[in-house]
């Protein structure tokens, strides 16, 4: 019985967690859960799994933060394998937590490599856990890779959906709502990871996190749309073969892969007839459609401090749109106005970067109310 942390339960990845959980409970304890906010579903799941240690990261309690808290729990609970689901920068703290301390850790939380891959991926090195990236495409990159080095791999090929607005005429993308932004065609994520996928910010996050997860050098990493999303991630070899990892579109696949890792769990969680599968199809990702994406991969070739400014500033946009006091085509135009306004610092601590994420996004939030106001 493998005893599980679940942070970010009531999210999106947290739900999928637990339904793999709820399917496979002779192989999986709960014995930690933390959410943000939601008290009540917190206290659902926790009278439905029983788990003793429970953190609301948004509520103080006896003069410590939730956060401080959850540190706290993440040191001292009786936990095999945690799940970091928690949603953009905050998780970061919580994955140097759970290395530090020698656990095994399923990452879900791709801000922690976007931000830190060259404080995390040391700290992994040093550490008796070990990390399994639970994002689907890093998921389908892993088993595509096998055991093979990186001398025999040519390109990692990540695919992405397309997002809802992946055939919208340019001149329509004006007339873009929230509403129909959380529309997403394939996948059921959170408000922020889905307006991402839309801008493909996701996806420029992915390359950034490929890019330390499998010390690969960024003119490897190759994305390229496949609206089907029924492939998840190729392995392109120097022999000309290509490898790829394909089911029906699931969470919870690639989460049920991480935490019976090494070994494969029987499941019937997926079915995936080929006989039942759209014809796949594969696109370029055009640079007029996703600027968004090719300033991401700007920002992660030239490292040090820019991925955390990058990634501050459109969660900041994002959190705008998202209030409606944005339009859909300004969230690039503001990540992209802010992280050119920056002189990159290299090789940042810990500190500095978690320093510089917060005073980004602050800024980014008052200089529009700023603005308001004139």
């Amino acid at each position: 019985m493998k005893k599980i942390a679940v942070l970010g339960i009531t999210g999106s990845i947290g739900e999928s967690a637990v339904e793999v959980i709820r399917r496979h409970s002779d192989k999986f304890q709960i014995v930690l859960a933390s959410a943000h906010k939601n008290k009540e579903k917190l206290a659902l799941l926790q009278n439905e799994f029983k788990f003793k240690n429970q953190v609301l990261t948004g509520e103080e309690k006896n003069g410590l933060s939730g956060k401080d808290i959850l540190s706290g729990k993440l040191q001292e609970a009786d936990y095999d394998i945690c799940l970091n689901a928690v949603a953009g920068s905050a998780g970061l703290e919580y994955t140097a937590a759970v290395l530090n301390r020698g656990k095994d850790l399923a990452l879900a939380n791709k801000e922690s490599l976007v931000m830190a891959g060259h404080i995390i991926m040391p700290l992994l090195k040093k550490s008796t856990g070990k990390m399994i990236p639970v994002d689907s495409e890093h998921s389908a990159i892993k088993q595509a890779l096998g055991n093979e080095t990186g001398k025999s791999v040519k390109k990692i090929i990540i695919t992405a959906s397309g997002g809802p607005f992946k055939n919208l005429l340019l001149d329509e993308f004006k007339n873009i709502t929230v509403e129909k932004t959380l529309q997403h065609p394939t996948w059921d994520m959170g408000a922020k990871i889905t307006v991402d996928s839309a801008t493909m910010m996701n996806k420029g996050l992915e390359v950034i996190e490929a890019h330390w997860l499998f010390d690969a050098p960024y003119e490897k990493i190759q994305a390229v749309m496949h609206p089907q999303s029924v492939i998840h991630s190729m392995v392109e070899f120097t022999d000309g073969s290509i490898l790829a990892q394909m089911s029906t579109p699931t969470m919870q696949l690639p989460i049920l892969y991480a935490f019976g890792y090494p070994e494969r769990i029987e499941s019937d969680l997926v079915q995936t007839s080929l006989f039942d599968l759209p014809d796949l199809t594969f696109r370029r990702l055009s640079k007029e459609r996703y600027p968004l994406f090719y300033t991401a991969l700007e920002a992660g070739k030239a490292g040090g401090l820019l991925p955390t400014i990058l990634n501050a500033a459109n969660e900041a946009a994002v959190s705008l749109f998202l209030e409606r006091k944005i339009h859909f085509t300004e969230i690039f135009k503001l990540t992209d106005k802010y992280l050119n306004k920056f002189s990159n610092i290299s090789n940042p601590d810990l500190e500095t970067i978690i320093f510089n994420n917060t005073e980004t996004y602050n800024k980014v939030k008052k200089d529009y109310e700023k603005m308001l106001k004139r």
